[in-house]
């Protein structure tokens, strides 16, 4: 098992490459409040993810989070601080960056079909109609929802809605998936399965992708690096926990896994400090 304290002003670089894609150096994210004065969110975040990293970020409620991830994704500026993606300053949302929301975020006039169709129409202007009718074709058909594709979202389940979210944020070919709890509205019985086809997907098309989740067994299953939060107000990342476990991975396999519990525990007792 191996842990990595995460200095506020110092970058975590134990990934090759890591420094050259997506690099968070010093943010902070203050908001301002009613009397005047600020509530800053964020105290100072240094990471790096590789391009073809899988990092999750845990914590509890309220330390930002979602804020970051939102940073990242463009969608909100940070007060200070700089977010590089291959040497390059993130000031709003790109293509190259794609979001997979808990709500699912679908158009509900739309079917399968056309909420896919509309990002890929939207970020390949310059394909033919068969290319990008090919491309939407083979996304619906990766989350095993071809059956579904002329189907509006209250015709599906909950599973379904955010496979569709996944096919749609795949579909772009983003060099960064953003999943911002993904998973995190679906029943027990559903979301191990969704969370098993992501990583079978991330497995074939392998892509930088961030994750954040409030669920520890989740995020070492997934990932490669686990970077945990400190509470709020002014959070920072108080380790960075790196998962050796081998790929591909057996979710009852590791349930044998004295390695993997060694993991799970450390995470754990990390989150009750600072409950």
């Amino acid at each position: 098992m191996t842990i990595s304290k995460q200095p506020v002003s110092q970058p975590n670089m134990n990934l090759g490459h890591a420094d050259t894609f997506l690099v968070i150096e010093n943010v902070v994210k203050a908001f301002q409040k009613p009397d005047g004065s600020q509530f800053i969110v964020l105290g100072g975040i240094d990471l790096t993810v590789g391009e073809q990293e899988y990092v999750s970020v845990i914590g509890h409620s309220g330390c930002g989070k979602s804020t970051l991830i939102r940073i990242v994704a463009g969608l909100e500026k940070p007060t200070s601080g700089l977010v590089t993606l291959e040497g390059k300053a993130i000031r709003k949302p790109g293509a190259e960056r794609m979001m997979v929301f808990q709500g699912y975020a679908l158009l509900p006039w739309l079917t399968v079909r056309e909420n896919i169709r509309l990002a890929v129409d939207e970020v390949f202007k310059n394909a033919s109609r068969a290319e990008r009718i090919g491309i939407v074709n083979e996304h619906i058909e990766m989350v095993n929802l071809t059956a579904a594709a002329d189907k509006y979202p209250h015709e599906l389940s909950g599973g379904m809605k955010q496979r569709v979210g996944v096919a749609r944020a795949l579909a772009t070919r983003p060099k960064l998936l953003l999943l911002d709890e993904p998973f995190g509205a679906l029943d027990a019985l559903t979301r191990p399965k969704l969370q098993q086809q992501v990583l079978d997907i991330w497995d074939n098309h392998r892509q930088a992708v961030m994750m954040i989740t409030h669920d520890v067994d989740e995020a070492i299953f997934m990932s490669d690096r686990v970077v945990m939060m400190t509470n709020g107000p002014e959070a920072t990342i108080g380790e960075v926990l790196d998962i050796p476990l081998p790929r591909p991975r057996d979710r009852h396999d590791l349930r044998e896994s004295k390695e993997y519990y060694e993991l799970r525990n450390h995470a754990l007792d990390f989150l009750e400090r600072y409950q």
